[in-house]
């Protein structure tokens, strides 16, 4: 069983978390959000849900107890669980905070619902953004969402990794192409520890990446493998979810489901599966490779 995490817990001179009260299945204990800095204008990593009464107190007892000002808000990708919270926030708990957020694709659906009269600052990979005691720099790592960002704090080598890994289990994401090449970039920044959007914090972060990867690995080649042994039969995700995610509890299942899916569009466009309509529903099945004899 996971540790608890506490409301409110300093994890270090310059990191205050700050617990969205949110909890449930796809956000684990709650949504971890982060003030960062030492001085009077700090910068709050994501905001929770919308309309949690619990996390704005905690908020503003910490901004209270510390007698400090949100200067920045940075938002690490559009779900409602990390924006949700900077309308109730914005003009009130944070008086005139710049909001930061990178764009998401032109084709996705529109930004966020927030309303007009809160702007929103446009975020780009490499951008860095200081307070005192505090210089975070954005990296791009879309995959979960095509707006995704992770921050490292270049005081101390800490990333802030949002829904792109968390601190037990492991993400989904819309596109794998572009989940699995974020997961190697983050790889190759080295940081010393993980700070995620939910769950505990990630003190052996190279391991924990490095998982990461390798069990979308297999997670392809147990969808691959399946498919094969069943090499006359058309399956549909919740097929294979059966089959390959024994040990995963089966409330789980859609978001599995929902995984399986992108493996399986990315083994399509490789022409190692193929989709095909049965009663008006995709299922899939394997493609034997072709002789070179």
């Amino acid at each position: 069983m996971a540790a608890v995490i506490p409301a409110v817990t300093r994890l270090s001179s310059r990191i205050i978390r700050i617990l969205g009260c949110n909890p449930g299945p796809m956000t684990l204990q709650g949504t971890n959000t982060y003030l960062l800095g030492t001085g009077k204008n700090r910068i709050l990593l994501d905001t929770g849900d919308k309309d949690i009464k619990d996390y704005q107190e905690h908020l503003t007892s910490v901004i209270s107890s510390e007698k400090i000002n949100i200067e920045h808000i940075v938002v690490t990708h559009w779900h409602h669980d990390h924006i949700g919270g900077v309308e109730d926030l914005y003009g009130t708990i944070a008086k005139s905070p710049k909001i930061w957020k990178h764009r998401r694709d032109p084709t996705d659906m529109p930004d966020s619902q927030l309303p007009n009269t809160i702007p929103l600052n446009w975020l780009t990979d490499g951008q860095e953004l200081s307070v005192e005691g505090a210089t975070v720099k954005v990296h791009h790592t879309p995959g979960h969402t095509t707006d995704h960002v992770v921050l490292t704090l270049q005081e101390e080598n800490i990333l802030f990794s949002g829904d792109c890994i968390l601190g037990e289990g492991t993400a989904v994401f819309e596109d794998l192409y572009s989940y699995m090449k974020s997961l190697q970039r983050i790889l190759d920044l080295k940081p010393a520890v993980i700070y995620p959007g939910h769950g505990n914090v990630v003190q052996d972060p190279i391991e924990k990446i490095e998982y990461y990867i390798e069990h979308r690995n297999k997670r392809e080649k147990q969808i691959l493998d399946t498919l094969e042994k069943n090499i006359d039969k058309q399956l549909n995700e919740m097929d294979l979810v059966k089959i390959i995610y024994t040990e995963t509890p089966e409330h789980l299942w859609p978001a599995a489901a929902y995984n399986v899916n992108h493996h399986l569009t990315k083994l399509t466009k490789e022409n190692k599966v193929k989709c095909v309509a049965v009663d008006g529903e995709s299922r899939w099945q394997f493609v034997a490779s072709k002789s070179n004899l």
